[in-house]
C-alpha cells in the first residue's frame, strides 16, 4: 500500500512538473457507479456530466495564467528602464513592454480574451475574471496620449506600439479590441475608451477595403480576397458600434456582410465555411480550416445577442447559424474536438475552433435558437476534451498558431500548435463559461441513460427506459 502511494504521487508530481493537467486516457465514465458494468466502454478523453466548480477552477487557471503573462509597463527598448511619468515629453524607444509568449496586449486576440472573461464574470458573478480587462484598459487610457505624442514627434508608424489604434490599417489592427472594449463599456468594465472606440470603428465602417458590393475584403494573398475570419473582424466591431449606437445602419452592414460573406464561402452541401475566396480565380479548390469555421459560428452567435429581433436579418441570420451548427456538428471527431482541417480526419485535433464550436453549441442551446436534445451532448463531449488541453499552469494546448489564407492542403496540415498561441484562451474561456450557464439552464434536464446523456426540455422528457433502465 505504501509503495502504491509513493507511485501515484510521483505520477502526480510528474503531472505538474510537465504542465499536464490530466494523465492520457482511457478513461472510465464516473456517472457510472456499477463499476461491474461489462457495456460501459472507456474513452480517450473524459466521458461525463461535467462538474460546475471543475470548471470554474480551469477557468480560474486559465485567467490566472493570462494575468501573469500580460504586463501593462511602459519601458524603453534599449535598456529596459520602466517610463512612469507619461506628463514628460516622450521618447523615441519607448514601447510597452512586450508581454510573455505572444500574448500583445492590443491584438485581435486579446479582444477574444477580454469577451472570455467578461463571459466568465456574468456567469459566476466573480469579478476576479474582468480584473485583467480591468488593468488593460486603465493602462490604454493612462497611454494612449503618450504615445500619439510620440508618434507625431518621431513618426514611428508601425514600431509604435500603440499603431493598431493610432493609424489601424487592417481588420486585424483594431476589429475584435473594438467590440471588445464596447463589451466593456457595456458591462461597466474600466474608463471611458470611447476615443479608441471612435478611431476603429471609422476604420472599420469607412476604411477598411471592400469589394463592390461592399462584402469586406483584404488585398492579400490576391488583390481582392474574402476570408471567413473577417466575419468575426469586421462584422463584429460592427455589430457592437451598433449596438452601442442603436444606430440601424450598422447592424444593417453587419447583416449584408454575414450574408454575402455565406454566399462567397458557406459550402450548402458539406454545411461549412472554406477559408477564404479569391475574386480573380473564384472556382479554385476549397480548404476548410477548422478556426475560420469558428470565427464564422462566433460572428453569428455574437450578432444574434446584439441584434433587434426585429431586423429583417434576425431570421436569415439565424438560418445560417442553425445550418452550419449542423455541418460541424456531423464533422465532430471520436475525442470530442474537431480536426484542423474539418474534413480531414488525418489532420490533428485542434483546440482553438473547438473551444469556439462548444461555446456557440451551448450558447445557442442556452438562447433557445437549437434544440438541446440535438446539440446539448455534443458540447458537453466538446468541453470533456477540451478541458483535458488546459494544463496545470493554466496554459492552453494543442491551439494552432496564427494561419494565413493558403493555397494547399499541406501548409494548413502542418501548422505548428503552441501555448503561445493566444487563439486559444479567449475561446476557452467562452466555452467553459456557457457551459456552466446550460449545466445551470432550468429550462434543461440532463439524462444519463444506457450509458450516455441526453439534454431534453424539462418537464416535457416523458421517456421510456423500463427496459434500459
Amino acid at each position: 500500500m505504501k509503495i502504491n502511494s509513493i507511485l501515484i504521487q510521483a505520477v502526480i508530481t510528474s503531472l505538474v512538473l510537465s504542465g499536464t493537467a490530466y494523465a492520457e486516457g482511457p478513461y472510465r465514465n464516473r456517472d457510472n457507479k456499477d463499476l461491474k458494468d461489462v457495456g460501459e466502454g472507456t474513452y480517450p478523453v473524459p466521458y461525463q456530466k461535467p462538474n460546475v466548480a471543475e470548471i470554474t477552477e480551469a477557468l480560474h487557471r486559465v485567467r490566472a495564467y493570462m494575468e501573469s503573462v500580460t504586463p501593462t509597463r511602459v519601458i524603453q527598448k534599449s535598456n529596459g528602464a520602466e517610463v512612469t511619468d507619461f506628463s514628460k515629453p516622450p521618447v523615441a524607444d519607448a514601447i510597452i513592454e512586450p508581454a510573455k509568449g505572444d500574448f500583445g496586449i492590443l491584438v485581435y486576440e486579446m479582444g477574444v480574451v477580454h469577451a472570455g472573461l467578461i463571459k466568465a464574470a456574468e456567469v459566476t458573478g466573480d469579478k476576479t475574471f474582468t480584473a485583467m480587462t480591468e488593468r488593460h484598459l486603465q493602462f490604454f487610457s493612462k497611454t494612449m496620449p503618450y504615445f500619439d505624442a510620440q508618434e507625431k514627434k518621431f513618426h514611428l508608424e508601425r514600431a509604435n506600439s500603440f499603431a493598431r489604434f493610432l493609424d489601424p490599417r487592417s481588420l486585424d489592427d483594431s476589429g475584435s479590441m473594438c467590440a471588445a472594449l464596447i463589451r466593456a463599456r457595456f458591462a461597466h468594465i474600466g474608463p471611458d475608451l470611447s476615443n479608441m472606440i471612435k478611431v476603429c470603428s471609422n476604420f472599420v465602417s469607412k476604411q477598411q477595403y471592400r469589394l463592390d458590393d461592399g462584402t469586406l475584403a483584404r488585398k492579400r494573398p490576391q488583390a481582392s480576397s474574402l476570408w471567413s475570419d473577417d466575419m468575426y473582424m469586421g462584422v463584429m466591431p460592427l455589430a457592437e458600434i451598433g449596438h452601442l449606437t442603436r444606430d440601424s445602419a450598422y447592424f444593417d452592414d453587419s447583416v449584408k456582410n454575414v450574408l454575402q460573406m455565406s454566399a462567397y464561402m458557406f459550402n450548402k452541401q458539406a454545411g461549412i465555411y472554406t477559408h477564404g475566396w479569391n475574386a480573380n480565380n473564384p472556382d479554385a479548390p476549397r480548404f476548410y480550416w477548422a478556426r475560420a469555421n469558428g470565427w464564422a459560428v462566433l460572428t453569428m452567435s455574437d450578432l444574434l445577442d446584439v441584434l433587434p429581433k426585429d431586423h429583417p436579418g434576425y431570421p436569415k441570420v439565424l438560418a445560417q447559424l442553425r445550418a452550419t451548427l449542423n455541418g460541424v456538428a456531423e464533422l465532430q471527431s471520436g475525442q470530442g474536438l474537431w480536426h484542423q482541417m474539418l474534413d480531414r480526419n488525418d489532420s490533428y485535433l485542434e483546440t482553438s475552433a473547438s473551444a469556439m464550436f462548444v461555446y456557440v453549441f451551448a450558447h445557442a442551446i442556452n438562447q433557445g435558437w437549437v434544440s438541446p436534445a440535438t446539440y446539448g451532448s455534443i458540447a458537453q463531449a466538446g468541453w470533456n476534451a477540451l478541458s483535458t488541453r488546459i494544463n496545470a499552469k493554466g496554459q492552453v494546448e494543442g491551439t494552432c498558431v496564427g494561419t494565413t489564407f493558403a493555397s494547399d492542403q499541406v501548409y494548413y496540415y502542418n501548422r505548428p500548435t503552441s501555448v503561445d498561441a493566444l487563439h486559444g484562451y479567449g475561446p476557452m474561456l467562452l466555452a467553459g463559461a456557457e457551459m456552466i450557464k446550460l449545466l445551470k439552464n432550468p429550462s434543461i434536464e440532463i439524462q444519463h441513460k444506457v450509458r450516455t446523456y441526453h439534454y431534453l426540455p424539462a418537464g416535457n422528457s416523458k421517456t421510456d427506459y423500463r427496459e434500459h433502465p
